[in-house]
């Protein structure tokens, strides 16, 4: 069968896949999600949703330094990779031997048509359809009215661009991203913080872990603009994440 991913690669898959090597943690949890946990044989030390998976199947390593003989040691047949998580040499080196789907996901649709092409690949295109239908229930877009700054680094600070996931899930629940007009991951100041004059700042629970004391040094210098800590894995992880935790302190 002849699958086309989202970067436009063509794969030759025969058959249902039955050995699943993921090197994306938010899609390994969208897999046990679609039932098919036991056909995952290997994923990263990252992949900790549901209850650390990699405990109990073969790790092979982060998902920016892949333990690439390991991987083809456990013989899958198929690999679900992404453009940004992942390393190209390595993703190259892969699907040299092995399928390699590769997700590229800038966007709440772009998760959806992720989850259902996986469905699709995988023979759980009924399962795929309830979580997207839950998903679109849970995540009805709000009318953006928010400025927002959220940080998701620190040393030197740095924001989200428009062309981001997080930048999409911030506009579908209700906040303007004013650092929308960038792309990417742009570092800023503090200084610049001040200056756009946003209504509030989001710290991220990751990658950098901001804790109240950020809060606290950040609030003191922005002292007319709300500050909160908020998790992160609602904002960045794609996939079925949003229907297992809401927005903390959104």
């Amino acid at each position: 069968m002849i699958y086309i991913d989202q970067l436009g690669n063509q794969l030759n898959i025969d058959g249902t896949p039955s050995r699943i090597v993921s090197v994306v943690p938010s899609i390994t949890e969208l897999l046990f999600d679609l039932g098919l946990g036991d056909k995952v044989v290997g994923c990263t030390k990252f992949c900790v949703h549901p209850n650390k998976p990699y405990l109990t199947k073969s790790m092979i390593g982060g998902t920016k330094d892949l333990k690439l003989e390991k991987i083809l040691q456990l013989k899958p047949d198929l690999i679900l990779a992404n453009k940004e998580e992942n390393v190209k040499n390595q993703i190259e080196f892969l699907s040299e031997s092995t399928p390699v789907w590769l997700s590229d996901v800038k966007t709440f649709d772009d998760s959806l048509k992720m989850i259902e092409q996986i469905g699709q690949i995988t023979s759980s295109t009924k399962r795929a359809t309830e979580i997207i239908n839950q998903l679109n229930h849970t995540l009805k877009p709000k009318r953006p009215s928010i400025k927002v700054v959220y940080l998701i680094w620190k040393d030197p600070y740095m924001t989200v661009g428009g062309d981001t996931y997080i930048s999409d899930m911030l506009n579908r629940c209700g906040y303007i991203n004013v650092f929308a007009d960038q792309n990417r991951y742009p570092s800023i100041t503090l200084q610049k913080i001040s200056d756009v004059n946003p209504d509030m700042v989001l710290l991220s629970s990751e990658p950098y872990p901001f804790n109240n004391e950020n809060l606290k040094t950040i609030k003191d210098l922005l002292k007319n603009t709300e500050v909160r800590l908020v998790d992160g894995e609602f904002f960045s992880w794609y996939g079925s994440r949003q229907l297992h935790i809401a927005p903390k302190n959104t």
